[in-house]
């Protein structure tokens, strides 16, 4: 992958950038081990920067701490999977009716957001479609009204978009997704409040049921 040549004033900020992306894109592979004097050599900055943004990685869910093997990229398992949609299903559903109540059918940017994911092609098609797709949702929730509902739901954001190319990688199943979007978004634009919780449940349910058989079940 080509790096950017420059490097921001927050040098934690850019190297954190910089891996996620990595890790969202493959070029990090599962279980790959994370060096620090490796990734600081690569990157041309000093170890510094690189343990705070794996620190902050490992907070998000892509990176975690092993004894004697220090950091290493989330292998995405049965497991994880479960406990995400199993926290998404019960909270995103009832924050989306809350913000359908409050937005009066504006929710420009969601709409946007569709339509650059459409526009997407290339290599790096997946890591940026899952990122949209995390962005898209919480459009649909952040003006919900309770702060900690978004905060919950946003802190699961990366461990998602981690879950959803693993999905991917198995089954080409997002342009029936990104379908679902649409569909919810509609719903939410004609402040239907009780159909766009309904159809985002069924939505991230049937992410679960669609790749259920996919994910180690360590």
């Amino acid at each position: 992958m080509a790096r950017s040549l420059e490097i921001p004033a927050s040098r934690i900020d850019w190297v954190h950038a910089q891996i996620r992306e990595g890790i969202l894109s493959r070029e990090f592979a599962p279980g790959q081990a994370l060096v620090e004097a490796e990734l600081a050599q690569e990157f041309g900055v000093s170890k510094t920067p690189v343990r705070e943004a794996l620190k902050l990685l490992s907070s998000s869910g892509l990176v975690v701490f092993e004894p004697y093997k220090g950091a290493t990229v989330r292998v995405p398992t049965r497991e994880l999977a479960e406990q995400v949609i199993g926290v998404r299903s019960v909270l995103e559903p009832a924050a989306v009716e809350l913000a359908v109540h409050r937005q009066n059918g504006q929710f420009e940017e969601a709409e946007r957001l569709l339509v650059e994911a459409a526009s997407l092609d290339g290599d790096n098609a997946r890591a940026k479609l899952s990122v949209l797709n995390r962005r898209f949702h919480s459009e649909l929730y952040r003006y919900c009204g309770n702060s900690l509902m978004v905060e919950t739901l946003d802190g699961l954001r990366d461990r998602m978009a981690l879950v959803s190319i693993q999905g991917w990688d198995a089954s080409d199943s997002w342009a029936a997704e990104w379908d679902e979007h649409r569909n919810i978004l509609q719903a939410a634009q004609d402040g239907n409040a009780g159909l766009a919780a309904e159809l985002i449940k069924k939505h991230i349910e049937s992410f679960g049921l669609r790749f259920d058989t996919m994910f180690d079940t360590a």
